[in-house]
């Protein structure tokens, strides 16, 4: 404590004295004008007049503090751990909260830990870690009953896992109707975290009223799925606070941020939820957040207060979130508030990133065996996608473009043989493959509106349980696809017009060990194939595709267990 104030008081030199800046206060909204002191990776004065061993000229770029992604599954960007760092620091990106729902779903708790201990494992030179990770235990393993997921995860587990130092709080609470059901399992997950201490984050599109309250009285404390700025409105009036979502697949920053105002903007965060490689490296991280926020008409001092401060405050996170003395020196210099281009990213006073490149080794991955060779089917033939149609009426999945959320629509079929006929039609055939006990569960349905014709595509990223998706006009190529993923250990395949592609995901079928430049690109090859094929523009090939099983998104989806309806919270007939 006496050397820092020895520095503040310029008696002795700080270790790093940043001049020439333009510093963004949190506090008070303004920016002015000063210098930046550091000593030990800990703000010790900002002002004027410092020394300091190290004094560098920003030429008046702009000082924002270490931007933080408030609720992120590192899995969706396909990258390993080290990977995605190397892609999201020199973003500006300092810190995230990590919900590792998808490696646990796939491996369990050493999924956890492996997330957790890749991120260790990344040191720069000065042997800082450059990215602060704080690990989320998920609260939804499996995110519902319906569905076989690769571990699980009930209140007695959580109420141990939940206790330990690896974990920050407790992921998203998906299970929604539980919780307002007052279900016994569901609160025991919610109460051990709480008597730990730690928060709990929500996921509860369309909830409102009383239902609402119900879920507010467990004590959640975010909610990342509003439907609506309406929605948004009443969460802040219960005391929550609302992340603002910029994802590769589902945004809803530009609608929900017009519930922001002058008075409400501290209950605001930006996350990403979900986002790709190719974004990362083309667009940014919470850099693209902030430049789309502001665009649509959020001040730049409360758009950065929503990606530092106020996750901090959310959080309870110490020592972040500004520029102030006694915080930790994560320093981000951006050429103004508006591009937020980042030029230099600092964490604890040492440069991780500059001009876009990471400053820290990030090439050599950790690989343990716990999050290899997952793919585990019983044998799937051609006659496992056969659907018989009996009342000549299907329900049909209807994907609504650029969203996550889907609806039903009755549509008639044509029978021949005992199976239905999709070829020529605007349908086509959807299959969820259990992919880690080997159990032979296939469930089986039908998609409207998709696009694609002549094959199958198939993946083994499938939210929440990440079985085998796999969709297509042709039973013998769906039957392919399977089999490719099965002998890759996971990932991406397609079969079409007489060409099979594969792209491995060696990490849990869910992310490659691949440098980033190498997995966008392959990725981006085998989906612009598969657009080939016809898949409407408003869908992405693949990655629409992950979420057609996530059973706890509106309204219509499919598991391994077959056709589920979120509105009605359970299963339904295929047929109408």
């Amino acid at each position: 404590m006496k050397a820092y104030i020895d520095c503040a008081m310029k008696r002795k030199p700080c270790d790093l004295v940043l001049r020439g800046v333009q510093i963004f206060n949190v506090f008070t909204g303004e920016t002015q004008p000063g210098e930046i002191a550091v000593l030990d990776g800990k703000i010790c004065g900002i002002g004027s007049g410092y020394h300091g061993e190290r004094e560098i000229d920003c030429e008046g770029l702009f000082a924002i503090p270490g931007l933080i992604d408030s609720h992120i599954h590192v899995e969706s960007s396909m990258l390993s751990p080290e990977a995605f760092a190397a892609l999201a620091v020199p973003r500006g990106t300092t810190g995230i909260v990590a919900d590792p729902h998808e490696l646990t779903n796939v491996c369990g708790i050493a999924g956890a830990e492996y997330l957790a201990e890749a991120f260790a494992r990344l040191k720069t030179e000065g042997g800082n870690v450059p990215l602060d990770v704080y690990l989320q235990l998920p609260s939804c393993v499996p995110a519902t009953p319906f569905e076989t997921s690769g571990a699980s995860l009930g209140g007695e587990e959580t109420a141990r896992e939940i206790a330990r130092p690896l974990f920050f709080g407790l992921g998203e609470m998906m299970a929604f109707p539980s919780v307002i059901a007052g279900e016994e399992d569901a609160l025991r997950k919610i109460r051990a975290a709480r008597d730990a201490g730690k928060p709990v984050d929500g996921h509860a599109p369309g909830v409102s009223g009383d239902a609402l309250n119900a879920y507010s009285c467990a004590g959640i404390l975010t909610d990342h799925e509003p439907l609506s700025a309406e929605e948004c409105s009443e969460r802040v009036a219960r005391g929550m606070y609302v992340q603002l979502r910029n994802a590769s697949s589902a945004r809803n920053l530009e609608r929900n941020c017009k519930a922001v105002t002058r008075f409400n903007f501290r209950r605001f965060l930006l996350c990403s939820d979900d986002k790709n490689a190719a974004d990362l490296r083309d667009k940014g991280h919470l850099d693209d957040a902030l430049r789309l926020a502001v665009s649509c008409g959020v001040p730049a001092a409360e758009a950065v207060c929503m990606a530092t401060s106020n996750v901090a405050e959310c959080y309870g996170i110490k020592g972040k979130g500004a520029l102030a003395p006694g915080y930790d020196a994560d320093i981000v210099l951006v050429d103004d508030l508006q591009s937020f281009r980042v030029r230099r990213v600092y964490k604890r006073g040492e440069l991780v990133a500059e001009a876009g490149d990471p400053c820290f080794s990030h090439t050599q991955r950790y690989f343990p065996d716990a999050v290899r060779s997952t793919v585990h089917i019983a044998p799937v033939t051609a006659e496992s996608f056969r659907i018989a149609g009996r009342t000549g009426k299907l329900r049909a999945i209807a994907v609504e473009p650029y969203s996550l959320t889907t609806h039903e629509e009755i549509v008639p079929v044509a029978v021949s043989g005992g199976d239905i006929c999709v070829k020529g039609s605007d349908l086509c055939k959807l299959a969820v493959v259990e992919r880690h006990f080997a159990t032979g569960n296939v469930g089986l349905g039908v998609v409207k509106g998709y696009g694609f014709r002549g094959g199958a595509l198939g993946i083994t990223v499938a939210h929440d349980s990440h079985n085998i998706v796999v969709l297509g006009d042709d039973n013998a190529d769906m039957a392919r696809v399977v089999a490719l993923l099965q002998r890759s250990g996971g990932g991406m395949a397609l079969v079409a017009n007489g060409k099979e592609e594969v792209f491995p995901l060696d990490i849990a079928g869910l992310m490659s060990s691949a440098p980033a430049d190498e997995v966008i690109e392959r990725t981006r090859e085998i989906a612009a194939h598969a657009r080939a094929c016809g898949v409407k523009a408003c869908y992405e090939p693949f990655m629409t595709l992950v979420f057609l099983s996530l059973l706890v998104i509106p309204d219509l989806k499919l598991s391994d267990k077959g056709l589920f309806d979120l509105t009605k919270y359970s299963f339904v007939d295929l047929d109408a």
